[in-house]
């Protein structure tokens, strides 16, 4: 089987790469190069997709082409070049593609969506993500027909290579030990998956000839349980605290990541249905996922090579402070 991956060189598109080396394809990868080389086992091909006659080198028929770009001029001058030589077409979606982040539990197959960018819409600009991303989804299926086109709205991806600390901070904080804060309800529910589980997913779906709209993510578990199976991957009892969201937001503890912010926290009600999502179809359709202590064994392995920004999430002393501000709340 004759794979092209768009990219292969940053944490998804390298893995999957990887994957389709470990299942026998014959892997190309179109890559500028910037974020590293491809992995091995791979022939590269060295270009800007940008760039005039960046396809010029993709000599005949693929089998399978996986893309992850977010621009849709990039999606489209792909598509213009290769859809005609590919039998089946991955595009690495985003649950950002979805315009109700309140309603827990929705499907691929019936949450609404938002609305596409439109053609003069500026790319580089972070508040179009989902917007540009749903443009990137229906210029897949227009080309390639809905039989043809896989769309794998992605969740929050994890594990090597990621460039935020959304879970790494998990596993490094509790291998760090001592008192531990942990934000909000303790059964509120979370999902993400590892880079590696998606990666072999999407090589399996190019196999099979997967198509339409899934989401790429595990199942829903409690945040308790999440922090449950990373201190089981990083071997350690953490002593948690649970601090209410009301008593985090009052002292503008920020969500998610970045400066003063506590990763995989999201307020309620209105993001209640971001990190929910069912995914009983996916699995149905041949995702399989890993225990979480895996994810947060290789997550911390990952965590101890690369050095993070002071402010890409909540400081060891901001804790401290906050932690000793809830103790003495009475």
């Amino acid at each position: 089987m004759r794979t092209l991956v768009l990219g292969g060189t940053a944490m998804l598109s390298y893995a999957v790469a990887q994957a389709a080396v470990r299942a026998g394809h014959e892997v190309v990868c179109l890559a500028r190069g910037y974020s590293g080389e491809p992995p091995p086992g791979v022939r590269w091909v060295r270009g800007d997709r940008t760039a005039p006659g960046a396809f010029d080198e993709l000599t005949g028929e693929f089998d399978a082409v996986v893309d992850v770009s977010r621009r849709p001029s990039e999606v489209s001058s792909a598509l213009a070049a290769l859809a005609g030589r590919a039998g089946h077409w991955t595009f690495v979606s985003t649950c950002n593609v979805y315009a109700d982040d309140a309603t827990p539990g929705q499907r691929a197959d019936t949450a609404p969506l938002v609305e596409p960018a439109p053609s003069d819409v500026d790319e580089t600009d972070p508040a179009n993500y989902g917007a540009c991303k749903r443009a990137c989804e229906l210029a897949v299926v227009e080309a390639m027909g809905a039989d043809r086109a896989f769309l794998c709205r992605a969740g929050l991806i994890v594990g090597r290579g990621d460039p935020t600390v959304r879970f790494g901070y998990w596993p490094s904080r509790l291998a760090r030990g001592g008192e531990v804060l942990a934000p909000g309800d303790p059964g509120r529910p979370v999902q993400v998956v590892d880079v590696r589980d998606l990666a072999d997913w999407i090589v399996r779906a190019g196999r099979t000839g997967l198509a339409g709209a899934y989401d790429g993510s595990c199942a829903p578990v409690p945040m308790a349980h999440l922090l449950d199976r990373v201190a089981a991957g990083v071997r350690v009892e953490p002593e948690l605290t649970w601090v209410d969201q009301e008593f985090l937001v009052a002292r503008r503890v920020n969500p998610w990541m970045g400066a003063r912010a506590i990763p995989l926290w999201l307020p309620l009600p209105e993001y209640a249905g971001f990190l929910t999502r069912d995914v009983t179809r996916s699995l149905d359709a041949g995702l399989v996922t890993r225990d979480l202590a895996d994810t947060a064994a290789d997550s911390l392995a990952y965590e101890r090579t690369v050095e993070r920004a002071p402010d890409a999430a909540l400081t060891a002393e901001e804790e401290r402070e906050l932690l000793a501000a809830w103790h003495a709340r009475a």
